[in-house]
């Protein structure tokens, strides 16, 4: 992979096509709550798990980014396409970002370290950062065995396509509602969710292993996202697909995982091996 010195995203212009969308999308969010019905919201709470669940953490990030297990590649591609309904990009773009973000983590080059504010690591970098989202070229690079795959490459590239195939779906079976249930607010939480990672996992929260960035261990943000909170000793064994090393760490993305090897889906899973906790310095969790 070659070396980052200087982020690939920084720019001092709004990014004006992604800023627009993200104003749409939690608008149609807020509208929601004026469309309300319950079977909507059942949709949404399935569909948020599966793409942020299955999608971002099976899919990838544990998958994709850090190969910590194998599965067939039609589960595979599933999964990818399962990120893709997240509105994070394709998945070119995201695990090239975050392999730079291990690579340059909380260092000059880091796509989203709070010590270039917190704001900025949230979503100021989506806004303000130069966008990639279908630089496909340019970000295979950083995902070059990804970039061998036309499949693959087509996601990025296309990467909005299913959003909108499961918009006119959502439409046609269940109305204003439904889409706005399903896209709109599902989209929004998880996009927050999956920021606060980069963000409140590396300012709140416990270090249990000295690392040489600032993630933490943050029990709320792994709630929200199905254990990737568990950031701190996700930084300290990145190939590991168990994230929650504690009995106490509940990690939802490991036990499907575990689920999936159970059944014979998974194979070459990488499980941290921690016979001791040691602790990088005192501080209080979140």
């Amino acid at each position: 992979m070659p070396t980052i010195t200087e982020s690939p995203y920084r720019s001092d212009n709004v990014n004006w096509v992604t800023t627009v969308a993200l104003v749409l999308f939690h608008v149609g969010a807020v509208a929601a709550f004026f469309y309300f019905d319950w079977r909507s919201v059942i949709t949404a709470a399935l569909l948020y798990w599966m793409c942020i669940g299955w999608g971002i953490g099976m899919g990838y990030h544990r998958l994709l980014t850090h190969r910590s297990y194998k599965v067939p590649k039609p589960l595979e591609y599933f999964f990818a396409i399962c990120g893709a309904l997240t509105l994070e990009g394709g998945p070119i773009f995201w695990v090239a970002t975050h392999r730079v973000h291990h690579q340059r983590s909380d260092l000059p080059g880091d796509p989203h370290s709070p010590r270039d504010g917190s704001w900025w690591s949230h979503m100021g970098w989506i806004l303000f950062g130069e966008s990639k989202h279908n630089a496909t070229e340019v970000m295979a690079k950083y995902a070059p065995d990804l970039g061998r795959d036309p499949f693959y490459r087509w996601l990025n590239t296309y990467h909005y396509v299913p959003m909108v195939v499961l918009g006119l779906i959502l439409l046609g079976f269940g109305g204003l509602s439904m889409l706005l249930w399903g896209v709109c607010t599902r989209v929004v939480v998880g996009l927050h969710a999956t920021w606060l990672v980069n963000s409140a996992s590396h300012m709140w929260g416990a270090r249990r292993f000295k690392t040489r960035d600032d993630s933490r261990n943050n029990w709320w943000v792994a709630l929200l996202t199905f254990g990737e909170g568990w950031h701190n000793n996700h930084h300290a064994h990145p190939s590991s697909a168990r994230h929650g090393l504690a009995w106490f760490e509940f990690d939802p993305t490991w036990l499907q995982i575990k689920t999936l090897s159970l059944l014979g889906l998974a194979r070459k899973v990488q499980v941290a091996k921690v016979t001791s906790q040691p602790v990088a310095e005192d501080e209080a969790a979140a």
